[in-house]
């Protein structure tokens, strides 16, 4: 637990929550009759109502980004390295939203709320949800905050997506976006490699058709290895060489299957344990989904100029000379379009060894050219 709160932390915060009565119909084609987004806010909303910036959470992540929530936690929010007095995304500067999407497992409504209908856990019957369905939602989330204009959306990785989705369905909505490793459509791999963390999901005996709460069980197993399989896809070799080499457990290889001989190795099965027990495998496989299905350029024949043609925001794009998974190539992608299309947009690619998971980490000349672009931003 800290032994004090820092002083460049947002502090002690706690989640709300606002249910939606209003029927919200999918791109799938179904319609939600009611639903709830639980969120956190961060900083105090100016007169104006124009310093309001939401961020946009990626995979595996939720609405608390920043601060803690007792005193007793061990570690604060997923993004506390970017927001809080002075950071980045600057409280002093900004009242900050950050929410858990539709489908998350972290309070949101998604498969483990219960369905209206049945008076039982969705399950497999919750609606597959896209990007663009999560920002229509956050737009509701908006209006009930009477913030008609967002000063900034910004998000790393799938976070980027929607960031990017902002400007193309609410483009008077959005003054700046900011995407960090980010991509405008998933390639081959990357959905051959979700493809492969859902067929993990999907053939674990527990997953019982998605309806494992009714059985009193967890898929835990395929989760672990979903889990496993997407971590070795956010960091680096050069990271993983660094962090662990080709170190043993031990002094002697035990010649068997089943040891935990490397030390890799048991990173990777206490990253898969720790997430099979707090995380759900129906949100993993809605999650996965969405990033799929993800390419809002197939509306305007591939052309993804045209797609960002309606957008009135300025652009920060960033990435990571190590992302393999969101490389570089992908965010210039979105940089060449948006020069294209006539758009105010910077490019900064940072010099990084983690991988993809740089975006999350105290990089400092990423906080500077975070917190420099931000600071730029007229409030």
């Amino acid at each position: 637990m800290p032994t004090a709160i820092p002083a460049d932390s947002v502090g002690l915060v706690t989640p709300q929550t606002v249910h939606f009565a209003e029927p919200l119909t999918l791109a799938c084609g179904r319609t939600l009759s009611e639903f709830q987004l639980i969120y956190e806010t961060y900083g105090q909303l100016n007169a104006s109502r124009s310093n309001a910036l939401l961020i946009c959470h990626a995979l595996s992540g939720h609405h608390h980004a920043a601060g803690y929530h007792s005193a007793e936690d061990r570690k604060p929010g997923w993004w506390d390295s970017c927001i809080g007095p002075g950071k980045p995304i600057d409280t002093n500067r900004f009242f900050v939203v950050s929410l858990n999407n539709l489908g998350g497992c972290n309070g949101s409504t998604g498969p483990c709320s219960l369905n209206p209908a049945t008076g039982k856990p969705y399950g497999a019957d919750f609606p597959v949800v896209t990007v663009e369905d999560w920002v229509h939602s956050q737009a509701r989330l908006a209006d009930h905050l009477g913030i008609s204009q967002w000063a900034a959306v910004v998000g790393g990785s799938l976070g980027g997506m929607q960031a990017l989705q902002w400007t193309i369905s609410y483009p008077e909505r959005v003054r700046h976006c900011v995407a960090i490793a980010s991509a405008p459509r998933l390639s081959a791999q990357n959905i051959a490699f979700n493809e492969v963390a859902r067929q993990a999901i999907l053939s674990d005996p527990e997953f019982h058709g998605g309806h494992f709460h009714e059985q009193g069980v967890i898929p835990r197993r395929g989760l672990m290895l979903a889990r496993m399989v997407g971590h070795i896809t956010y960091l680096s070799d050069d990271a993983m060489g660094a962090k662990f080499g080709r170190g043993l457990k031990s002094d002697k290889l035990n010649y068997d299957f089943n040891s935990v001989e490397f030390q890799v190795e048991s990173y990777l099965r206490y990253q898969g344990e720790e997430f099979s027990g707090r995380f759900d495998a129906n949100t993993y496989l809605l999650m996965t989904k969405a990033l799929d299905y993800f390419d809002p350029a197939a509306a305007h024949g591939d052309d993804l100029a045209a797609t960002l043609a309606p957008a009135q925001a300025s652009f920060c794009v960033m990435s990571f000379t190590t992302d393999w998974r969101f490389s570089p190539a992908r965010s210039r992608e979105i940089v060449d379009a948006l020069v294209a299309a006539g758009k105010n947009v910077s490019y900064l690619e940072i010099d990084a060894p983690q991988g993809h998971d740089a975006f999350l980490m105290p990089i400092p000349r990423y906080l500077q050219a975070f917190g420099g672009y931000l600071n730029r931003i007229a409030v």
